[in-house]
């Protein structure tokens, strides 16, 4: 239980970093690469504003003067031509070339941005990127003049930050993840402690309680003896026996969650969930419930005889005890892949979904009008769970309708 929480703890650090990360990483490289595009754009629309080429250096003087409130931008500066690589391509309307412009690039020649242009008339956008480079359509009066802006040096920048974020990224959670798991031992350690002497606690008081207990019943034997039947005495004896059975059922459901141990015989599961089928076929037959089975044949797993036969006990018991008169109740045993797959099934009056998350809680009882002579001291399904856990299974619980309820058990094979 205790390695479980830690495991969980880790987890939940782990996932929440990483959620952090992504989300930190996620807008600034949005930010970054929303930042191309628009300076690309800007670009681009100066060079379709002149035809696909710069205005002329005064032209960019003339025009800074005119917007002096932005004087420190970089689209106005008279090295903007000399630090950009583009190239277009002039389409008529059906989408013949007419012309391309490549004197200002060495990568591309006119073959190739004939290409280029072609791709981009058959996809039919206005803007994008083709590869590298930014694109964006023009019209010029019948005709279509595609302007190709080179972003490699940026989109590389871009590329090599993503790059590095997730390298610096996956290095810094490992690194958390090794400090989780020297700092987590820590952190458990006082609740671990303090399980572990609740459980010796619970073990150690079962043990002492019962031998007073066997003494107690021995008396009141001894005293209806002497003195023959008395309500009094009836009462004493049912009491100590009560008594008796809660003090096993902790010590057998504090000995089940103590660490799980290797099982390396074999039982015969088909043959115990015959057994216990049949065994509960009279309670629920007197208490007017119908109950009926599905099992596999010849299922075999590794584990613990009595543990398995008290678990077919306590879910069946459980299934006979909530399910209404005239209910229904099913048991279905069979292999699903490499595991074994054990569901009871019984329909009852009410039960929600809150009750569920409480199902195998320790003295929790769904119906709370219920008392412990007639409905049990809620031990009984955390036993199976605990049992469920020693054998490295799976339990749970489910409802389909509210007024039925499905336990569902998987062992591994």
């Amino acid at each position: 239980m205790i390695g479980k929480l830690r495991m969980k703890l880790i987890a939940a650090s782990m996932l929440s970093l990483l959620a952090v990360l992504l989300c930190i990483e996620g807008v600034i490289g949005g930010i970054n690469y929303k930042k191309i595009v628009e300076d690309a754009d800007r670009v681009l629309e100066v060079l379709g504003e002149n035809e696909g080429r710069f205005p002329q250096t005064d032209l960019f003087a003339e025009k800074k003067k005119k917007e002096a409130p932005v004087d420190n931008d970089p689209f106005l500066s008279p090295e903007l031509p000399y630090e950009s690589r583009y190239f277009s391509v002039l389409l008529d309307q059906k989408g013949e070339v007419l012309a391309s412009d490549t004197g200002k690039i060495a990568m591309i020649d006119s073959s190739t941005a004939m290409k280029y242009g072609m791709a981009v008339w058959e996809s039919g956008t206005l803007s994008g990127f083709v590869e590298d480079y930014r694109y964006k359509v023009f019209q010029s009066g019948e005709q279509r003049r595609i302007v190709f802006l080179d972003c490699r040096r940026n989109l590389s920048t871009f590329r090599n930050f993503v790059v590095t974020a997730v390298g610096v990224s996956v290095l810094g959670l490992a690194a958390v993840l090794i400090l989780l798991i020297f700092l987590s031992a820590r952190i458990v350690k006082p609740f671990s402690e303090t399980y572990e002497k609740q459980k010796r606690f619970i073990t150690d008081a079962g043990h002492e309680l019962k031998t007073p207990l066997a003494i107690i019943q021995a008396d009141a034997e001894v005293l209806e003896m002497d003195h023959g039947e008395s309500e009094w005495l009836r009462d004493i004896q049912m009491q100590t026996e009560r008594m008796a059975a809660l003090t096993n059922d902790l010590i057998l459901l504090a000995r089940m969650e103590e660490e799980k141990k290797e099982f390396v015989t074999e039982i015969q599961i088909s043959d115990m969930a015959e057994q216990a089928l049949a065994a509960f076929q009279a309670p629920a037959k007197l208490q007017k419930k119908y109950l009926e089975g599905e099992i596999e044949p010849s299922l075999q797993m590794k584990g613990e005889e009595k543990a398995i036969e008290r678990l077919f006990s306590i879910l069946l018991d459980n299934a006979v005890k909530y399910s209404e008169e005239g209910g229904n109740i099913f048991l279905r045993l069979k292999k699903q892949k490499s595991k074994i797959c054990l569901s009871v099934y019984n329909t009852t009056d009410q039960i929600g979904k809150e009750q569920l998350e409480h199902l195998f809680d320790r003295f929790y009882r769904t119906d709370q009008s219920r008392n412990s002579e007639t409905g049990g001291y809620g031990l009984g399904l955390s036993i199976a769970a605990a049992t469920v856990s020693a054998h490295r299974g799976k339990i749970s619980a489910f409802t389909e309708d509210g007024r039925s309820l499905w336990i569902t058990v998987t062992f591994p094979i």
